[in-house]
């Protein structure tokens, strides 16, 4: 039987596999597993009952599923917090803010409309392990809390969620960003309601697109997995820089005044001497996943900036961050981690730190973005073979050292395995296009020969 959770929660096609049902299953088995613990006992001694936030994006199944987890958390004796339609990131920091004991958040994040998704955040706002989604898909086929009377749940409406978390983007900024024409393209998802009001506190022109969620349109051709609209949009309007969010606004990329687009990894780079700089980067130290460009590492030691990878998702980067204590970490795809003022990655603090050190340096993007050289990448998906056996087989072995041996210092090489079917990605990175191609495409079929079904 599969796992029910994945690299980011319960997700599924919302009223297939991702029932009403299944949501507040779910949430009765999250009160089981983290409304018992050390917090929620001693509240219980206190009279009082555990505590859990809630919140969404704007997506139309959004509606049933809240109200399932709600329903779920309250009858199982949790007093429910429920912050609407805000960030997954605003979330996670509401969490900690006023101690709850846990929180939910309804997302499929950059996915489309008719998907959604459940996010269980742990006291402090911070992912679960492994290990605890495990023991709350186990909680979904043992009894239930069953309290009666007094002893039930509250639900009630976190009146000042927004506020909160608005006041404290603000508050992290080291600069203010007056006099920078900002576009910011929301993906129709959570953004809408706050990322235009906090750039415009902050001091910036501000110009929005995708600002118009009708529960349907979340991510539909805009949004940081459309970064061409952006793009056009920043030409279009002028604008010193554009930013994208996606769905539940944890992920960030941007364009410069050309419309060139900055992704992660350049963001980190900017951020990461920016924080050296200052004083701000613990133990000089990047925390990126494997698949970062190899220009991002190059830059970083140029500068005596450490790099440390982990595997692929942000939530790897996440524990060697928490077990470091380091304050920069993320992933290409636009999810930085800023561990001083957040516990996940969130896209509005990092488009705000962005823009906050053109402001600072008094320099356009395309300028900052230059610290780093963006070398050719290309990632081939060889479908069909036994992922399983490819590190023990020396054919294959043997044709990476050789690529590796061909590009030296000026390329890489990574075969992967996936964790959910029988594929082999094959990344590539070299000085040139042309060369990158033909070594991953050559890499390709011998995976294809050596590993075939």
């Amino acid at each position: 039987m599969a796992r029910l959770f994945g690299t980011d929660g319960v997700r599924g096609l919302a009223n297939g596999p991702l029932t009403a049902d299944l949501a507040l299953g779910v949430a009765q088995a999250t009160a089981v597993v983290l409304g018992q613990g050390r917090s929620a006992d001693a509240r219980r001694a206190e009279g009082k009952r555990p505590v859990a936030v809630v919140a969404r994006d704007p997506r139309v199944s959004g509606e049933f599923l809240i109200a399932a987890v709600a329903a779920g958390l309250a009858s199982s004796g949790v007093d429910v917090l429920d912050a609407g339609v805000i960030p997954t990131p605003a979330a996670a920091f509401l969490i900690a803010d006023i101690g709850a004991d846990f929180g939910v958040m309804i997302s499929a994040s950059h996915n489309p409309a008719p998907d959604n998704g459940i996010k269980i955040f742990a006291r402090g706002g911070t992912k679960l392990p492994d290990v605890v989604e495990d023991r709350i898909e186990a909680a979904l086929s043992r009894p239930k809390l069953t309290p009666t009377g007094a002893e039930v749940g509250r639900i009630r409406r976190f009146s000042d969620a927004e506020d909160r978390y608005v006041l404290h983007l603000l508050a992290s900024l080291p600069h203010r960003l007056d006099g920078i024409h900002v576009l910011i393209d929301c993906a129709n998802g959570a953004a809408a309601g706050i990322s235009p009001e906090v750039f415009t506190d902050a001091g910036a022109r501000v110009t929005v697109i995708g600002d118009d969620p009708d529960g349907i349109n979340i991510n539909d051709g805009v949004g940081s997995t459309h970064i061409d609209k952006l793009a056009e949009a920043v030409v279009q309007h002028g604008a010193d820089v554009g930013i994208a969010h996606d769905g539940d606004a944890d992920r960030c990329l941007a364009v410069d005044a050309d419309g060139t687009p900055v992704d992660g990894d350049q963001i980190m780079a900017i951020l990461a001497l920016s924080m050296a700089e200052r004083g701000k980067l613990h133990d000089n130290t990047l925390v990126t996943t494997v698949m970062s460009n190899l220009g991002l590492r190059l830059a970083m030691a140029e500068h005596g900036i450490d790099v440390v990878q982990t595997s692929v998702g942000d939530r790897y980067v996440l524990e060697k961050m928490n077990q470091n204590g380091f304050s920069l970490g993320g992933e290409q795809s636009g999810h930085v981690i800023m561990s001083e003022f957040a516990t996940t990655g969130d896209g509005i603090l990092t488009g705000l730190h962005l823009v906050s050190e053109m402001a600072r340096k008094g320099k356009p993007l395309s300028e900052l973005a230059a610290c780093m050289t963006v070398y050719p990448q290309i990632l081939v998906n060889v479908r069909g073979v036994d992922h399983h056996r490819l590190h023990d087989d020396e054919v294959i072995a043997d044709a990476v050292k050789s690529a590796e041996h061909e590009l030296g210092s000026t390329g890489r090489v990574l075969l992967r395995p996936s964790g959910t079917e029988p594929m082999v990605r094959v990344m590539v990175e070299a000085a040139d296009q042309d060369t990158a191609d033909r070594h991953a495409h050559t890499l390709a079929e011998v995976v294809r020969a050596q590993l075939a079904l």
